[in-house]
């Protein structure tokens, strides 16, 4: 059954992700349309999230954020399916990099580095640094459950020769690299809720106390690597511009649990910078005191 749903999905895919722009964006405002009008994809969750972060907000500029917040999550989740045959000089034009000197710096003293992301404007391109990058990029990702979709997201999320390994997979991969002497800089998206036995520390984001992911930082300490930010802008539709905001490269000399707050701190700055563009559907505050 897996396989079926594949192969009748797989030729769908490959047209929208060919389209001319205007048409493939006409088509996304289509996707919206019926996410957000017919089905209601999560809209429970996402106004309760966005009453609980952005309470300072009134109801009706909290639903023009949700509306432009849709938008954009189908804008993302189209182009992640344009990303199968996008070029890479097209690429590139629609994905800058406004500060490469700093991660090229970093390389230079021989250390690998763990770029932490956000689920912000769009984290599926960030594949692109692997272009520019010295080191191996390595995307951390959440298996899926049909083998055959997950083949797929694999095989896109590692176009410019980006690795991909499984987060179960993460501690050994790096272990191994770094017993070995080999470089990498390994990306996460670290800004979600994690699991309720994987919780180790709490913080206050959005003005919310919740449980963080450690997992960045205390790979950062146990093995000396650097840690940086990966800063996404929407500049406007189909363009964004990454910035690295660097967050330690002497992660043994911070004290516990300050790296990770850095980080939420950095994520909440982009929030309140433009709200739309953060993936409001996901339950972030499940858990909270």
């Amino acid at each position: 059954m897996q396989f079926l749903i594949f192969i009748l999905a797989y030729p769908f895919l490959w047209i929208i992700s060919i389209l001319p722009f205007p048409i493939f964006y006409l088509l996304s405002d289509i996707v919206y349309f019926i996410v957000y009008y017919i089905i209601g994809y999560r809209k429970k969750t996402v106004r309760a999230n966005l009453a609980l972060a952005l309470p300072h907000l009134n109801d009706k500029e909290r639903l023009v954020i949700e509306k432009k917040s849709y938008h954009h999550l189908c804008d993302m989740f189209m182009e992640m399916i344009k990303t199968m045959t996008i070029s890479s000089e097209e690429m590139n034009k629609r994905f800058i990099i406004t500060n490469l000197a700093v991660i090229k710096e970093y390389e230079k003293k021989g250390k690998s580095i763990i770029l932490i992301a956000s689920h912000y404007a769009s984290w599926e391109w960030l594949i692109t640094l692997n272009q520019k990058l010295s080191f191996q990029g390595v995307g951390v990702y959440k298996k899926l459950a049909n083998k055959y979709f997950d083949k797929l997201v694999r095989d896109i999320r590692s176009k410019y020769n980006t690795e991909l390994v499984p987060t179960y997979k993460t501690i050994p991969l790096i272990a191994h690299n770094q017993k070995n002497g080999i470089h990498c800089v390994y990306g996460l998206a670290s800004d979600q809720s994690p699991k309720l036995d994987r919780i180790f520390h709490w913080d206050s984001f959005m003005g919310v106390e919740v449980p963080v992911h450690t997992g960045p930082e205390m790979l950062a300490k146990k093995y000396d690597l650097t840690v940086v930010f990966a800063k996404v802008k929407k500049v406007k539709r189909g363009y964004y511009e990454l910035t690295i905001i660097p967050l330690s490269d002497n992660p043994k000399s911070v004290p516990d649990f300050g790296i990770t707050h850095n980080f939420i701190k950095e994520v909440e700055k982009q929030i309140y910078e433009a709200p739309e563009y953060y993936f409001w559907t996901h339950k972030r505050w499940k858990h909270r005191k």
